[in-house]
């Protein structure tokens, strides 16, 4: 290695690599902007014109309850090993935790974030959130904490940098149900994942 290029590493390495505290964020629309009320109501608009269900309740525990409610009991429910969800009452569901299965009919997992301006759900892997709930099942429910509701991208990017030493292994960013028009131009549900996403 010639002695130039060792030098110009020696001094890369030496000035190390910008922590995610130091980052400049982008210049963030003021649609991306929105605060509480107006934030969740901008989420909310977005999600359903995306497709998706959203049903509010009033805390964790009113959630297998609205499961019921949207699905009936008789769907077999994958359920994230999320500490949010382990120790709700289940009863009158068939409940399994773990990972996504193809035979699973629903899945129920929890947000890491959401996204205002495109009513966006982030979903970040760990051994609380298999990515294959995500994908898997028929139907996905995603609990999701208003409090979480950032209003940009960028928001989303910088609580996922400050909350983890390192990022997460995976990070799926889901806009609606899944779908394609590419036959046709017409609309298919369930293309690459879900068919149904409801938003608690």
């Amino acid at each position: 290695m010639s002695s130039a290029r060792t030098e110009i590493l020696g001094r890369l390495k030496k000035a190390g690599r910008p922590g995610p505290r130091n980052r400049v964020l982008a210049l963030i629309p003021k649609r991306g902007q929105a605060k509480g009320k107006d934030r969740t109501n901008m989420f909310v608009a977005e999600a359903k014109y995306s497709l998706a269900e959203v049903v509010r309740v009033q805390n964790l525990g009113s959630v297998p309850a609205a499961v019921v409610k949207i699905l009936g009991t008789s769907l077999k429910v994958k359920v994230a090993p999320h500490p949010d969800l382990q120790g709700l009452d289940w009863t009158g569901l068939k409940v399994q935790f773990g990972r996504g299965a193809a035979d699973d009919d629903v899945a129920v997992s929890v947000a890491f974030g959401a996204v205002a301006e495109t009513g966006t759900l982030v979903l970040r892997s760990g051994k609380d959130a298999p990515t294959t709930l995500n994908f898997l099942p028929d139907v996905h429910v995603v609990v999701l904490h208003e409090q979480d509701i950032a209003g940009n991208y960028e928001a989303v990017w910088q609580k996922l940098l400050y909350e983890n030493d390192q990022l997460p292994r995976t990070v799926n960013w889901i806009t609606g149900p899944s779908r394609t028009a590419d036959i046709e131009q017409t609309m298919l549900l369930g293309a690459h994942g879900p068919r149904k996403l409801v938003i608690l």
